[in-house]
């Protein structure tokens, strides 16, 4: 009897017919709508392999549901949906797709500071509403990024490319990390800076670190005010990193310049949440990857993880569950 792999959202018809030459596939095949709990319980009962997005908490309770479960793909790099302890306490495998994604997201990360430093979208929406009366010297004037300072909060491999995209603009880069990486300062040309330091030295901050509990809110009231008046948040990681009512009033209260946001705490944003009414923020609907060859390169490379776990291969890139 061929083994089952259940997909929580539709995945381009080339990798499905991919897995269901090899395997029996049950797939939730609305786009745009999570699969409910009770269905994603119900089908977890009886499979072998489940793919799925962050969209999906696949708790302690999906994961004990599963009696023949072997492997949990996740379709991202971030795995802060999935409990990784209790999958290893069942012995079962979780994968994720870094890598493939790497690029990508570093254009839009550089594209969302470019926006959100000449204020490109608010701009476009001054003009479409029939505003823009004449032209005159400071009219929607924005923050220059050439030569500006850019401080990073983490530097992985997202954050090595958005460097070396800052470089073209001969932005100074400063960076923090815990743990420091002297080897890549040499490389990048690149500055190692505490948090404090570098939240009040630069221009622009980008977040590029995973979620974690112990980074939920890093970013808050205390971290905004020690920024430049001119300064601009940029976050294309995940939003719980940020306080986003601290985010607001700092933003409203003219103690920051700017913003822009690819990720937020709850996901999707309400329409009528305060950040949304900000003239001087950017929102994206979370599209950090979003090219049509890294999300077929994501899915592939979910769907390859599975089938090698379910074919008594190693997985490609597995996660590890920390002690």
């Amino acid at each position: 009897m061929p083994k089952t792999i259940y997909i929580t959202r539709k995945l381009p018809e080339v990798i499905i017919e991919k897995l269901s030459s090899h395997f029996q596939v049950r797939m939730w095949d609305q786009e745009d709508v999570p699969v409910p709990r009770e269905v994603l319980l119900k089908e977890v009962e009886d499979i072998d392999g489940l793919i799925c997005l962050l969209t999906e908490q696949i708790d302690e309770e999906v994961i004990y549901k599963a009696q023949n479960l072997k492997v949990i793909s996740n379709v991202a790099v971030g795995y802060n949906n999935i409990d990784v302890q209790a999958a290893a306490r069942k012995g079962i495998i979780v994968t994720n797709t870094p890598g493939v994604l790497t690029e990508t997201t570093a254009d839009l990360t550089f594209a969302l500071l470019m926006a959100a430093a000449r204020r490109i979208v608010y701009a476009s929406d001054y003009l479409r509403s029939g505003e823009w009366g004449a032209w005159s010297l400071m009219q929607l004037t924005g923050q220059d990024i050439y030569g500006a300072t850019l401080g990073i909060i983490g530097l992985g491999r997202i954050g090595e490319a958005l460097v070396k995209r800052a470089k073209g603009f001969d932005m100074r880069v400063l960076y923090y990390s815990r743990t420091r990486k002297p080897d890549k300062e040499q490389e990048l040309g690149i500055h190692y800076m505490e948090m404090e330091p570098l939240l009040q030295h630069s221009d622009f901050i980008c977040i590029m670190i995973p979620y974690s509990k112990e980074v939920h809110h890093l970013i808050g009231k205390k971290e905004l005010s020690l920024m430049k008046k001119n300064a601009i948040l940029i976050n294309t990681a995940r939003g719980g990193i940020v306080d986003e009512d601290a985010l607001y009033q700092a933003l409203k209260n003219g103690e920051i310049w700017g913003a822009g946001l690819d990720v937020f705490e709850q996901e999707p944003i309400r329409v009528d949440h305060p950040l949304l009414s900000l003239p001087n923020v950017v929102t994206l609907p979370h599209i950090g990857s979003a090219s049509v060859k890294t999300r077929m390169n994501m899915a592939q490379l979910a769907a390859d993880n599975v089938m090698n776990v379910l074919n008594g291969k190693q997985p490609i890139t597995p996660v590890r569950a920390e002690s």
